[in-house]
């Protein structure tokens, strides 16, 4: 039976603009697919636009358009990045649909016909005072609060808060702090990376409070069922796009029943809170199980400086690929840092890591290996003699790649696949000049063949574990190895499906040139 795998990103708030902060979480989400696809799962990657709240409707009357209208246009920004990216989502989602209105009137039915685990109702009326950030679409306690150059009080997002006090619906979440601690305790993964867990347990320990859960002041959400002078808090609507995306709230059969609980949220760590805590409350409110972990990575700084529109230093990811390519910039983003990391991007080391490990090391094998071939080999993929000790250990440390990131991508380490695949690809290197084939096409041919073959196969192996981050250039190389569209999932690893001697061969190009900054483009 196939393996169900459902991954989210977090839907993006359409007040903003697309940036790297967005292009990064999605493409992580995008390569984890991507591999699970290969592996042999059944995949599912959701993600979309949050398109409620007081923010987007102020933001839509400053634009002197309708809200509905505002969201349109914006959430197509973010298809548009989506495609310029490359990603293989299977669902946009967009929470203005009538597919999560359903869902998220039905989750809050589902929350308030359940009582807490001290025996109370979920959700009760009362009236809410608070400190309210309109950017954050969230209440914070004066205790989080700090004092602005300007006097005004800042959350610590750094978004400036007002005073609200309206009628609210409350979600009883001091009721679920035990049970929250418990499912922590129970379920050590479920955060990651550890860091990040410790912040959430110590969060909920230190005590929970009643969370305001609807809004009066303005019209732009869902209403709340029964009481239609009330819409739902922004951040429980935005939530549960991730069951709306699979179905709910029919939950016995379809796509809730295949992949629910989802595997993986990920998420940038400024939204955790809202994911660790609040979200699997709601839905263990609602009766239904908790996702089995959210990742909480860091955030994107631009030459040492924090990123933000005032500083005019906003990276857009569009520009990235336009400027160094695709593939380029998919691979630097998860190769920089350790996933988990804040990170920082610089042009300089943008362009040393394509230069020395896209262009020297991957591209620069695969060309010249390719190039002997067709050099030497009458465009054939060659036939190997006996094997060497050195050929052998080679061929074996390609073949075993596969089941060393597993362990990585399962926890979601994506610079430790990349580094573990890139020892392989300086191993096959180091490989080339000690066998030195182009001596060996004067003295022994062989010789030269059979090192030719094993070079081949390795180039074959490291090109089907780099398809999820670099899909295009890793189609390219395999399209050079005469490898089939139908054989370059991961059932074809191995040596059972190797090379056949005697394939005919195109002729190679290059994949990665190298970039010269002074040209403002490719070098070739």
């Amino acid at each position: 039976m196939t393996k169900s795998y459902y991954l989210t990103t977090p839907i993006y708030y359409v007040n903003d603009a697309p940036h790297i902060g967005h292009a990064y979480t999605t493409l992580a989400c995008d390569v984890l697919a991507r591999f699970k696809r290969l592996d042999g799962f059944d995949v599912k990657l959701l993600t979309g636009t949050d398109e409620h709240g007081q923010k987007v409707a102020k933001s839509a009357a400053d634009a002197g358009v309708d809200p509905k209208a505002f969201t349109d246009r914006v959430s197509q920004n973010f298809r548009d990045l989506a495609d310029a990216m490359n990603f293989s989502h299977d669902d946009f989602i967009r929470t203005t649909e009538d597919r999560h209105k359903t869902a998220s009137q039905a989750i809050w039915k589902a929350i308030a016909a359940g009582t807490s685990p001290k025996g109370n109702n979920n959700i009760y009326l009362a009236s809410y005072p608070g400190w309210y950030a309109v950017r954050d679409e969230a209440f914070y306690s004066e205790a989080e609060l700090t004092i602005g150059a300007d006097g005004k009080k800042i959350a610590p997002s750094g978004a400036e808060v007002e005073w609200v006090e309206e009628p609210s619906y409350f979600f009883r979440l001091s009721d679920w702090q035990d049970t929250l601690l418990e499912f922590y305790d129970a379920n050590p993964d479920f955060i990651l990376p550890k860091t990040r867990r410790n912040e959430v347990t110590s969060f909920v320990s230190g005590g929970l409070q009643d969370l305001s859960v609807s809004r009066t002041t303005f019209k732009w959400g869902v209403p709340v069922p029964g009481d239609d002078d009330h819409i739902m808090y922004v951040w429980l609507d935005a939530l549960t796009n991730y069951i709306t995306g699979v179905g709910y709230p029919e939950t016995e059969t379809g796509e809730y029943a295949t992949y629910w609980p989802a595997d993986l949220h990920m998420v940038g760590k400024d939204i955790l809170r809202f994911h660790a805590v609040y979200w699997p409350a709601f839905l263990m409110a609602a009766g239904l199980e908790p996702p089995k972990r959210i990742f909480a990575h860091g955030w994107w700084t631009n030459e040492g400086q924090k990123i933000s529109k005032s500083l005019g230093n906003v990276i857009d990811p569009h520009d990235l690929v336009d400027k160094y390519g695709l593939d380029q910039v998919r691979y630097f983003l998860l190769r920089e840092v350790p996933f988990g990391n804040d990170g920082d991007f610089s042009p300089t080391a943008m362009i040393n890591r394509m230069n020395s490990e896209l262009a020297n090391d991957y591209g620069n094998l695969a060309q010249r290996v390719l190039s002997m071939v067709n050099k030497n080999c009458d465009a054939k993929v060659p036939e190997p003699g006996a094997l060497t000790d050195a050929d052998e250990a080679l061929l074996s440390a390609a073949r075993g790649l596969l089941d060393k990131v597993r362990d990585a991508i399962d926890v979601q380490a994506f610079h430790v696949v990349l580094e573990t695949i890139w020892g392989e690809i300086r191993a096959a290197n180091g490989y080339v000049d000690a066998q030195a084939p182009w001596k060996l096409a004067k003295e022994d041919t062989g010789r030269m063949a059979t090192v030719l073959y094993v070079l081949a196969e390795a180039i074959r192996h490291l090109a089907l574990l780099t398809q999820p981050f670099m899909p295009e250039a890793s189609g390219k190389i395999l399209d050079q190895l005469g490898v089939s569209e139908e054989a370059r999932t991961f059932e074809f690893y191995g040596p059972d499906h190797a090379l056949v001697a005697g394939t005919f061969l195109p002729k190679p190009e290059g994949v990665f040139p190298r970039f010269q900054e002074e040209a403002g483009k490719d070098g070739g």
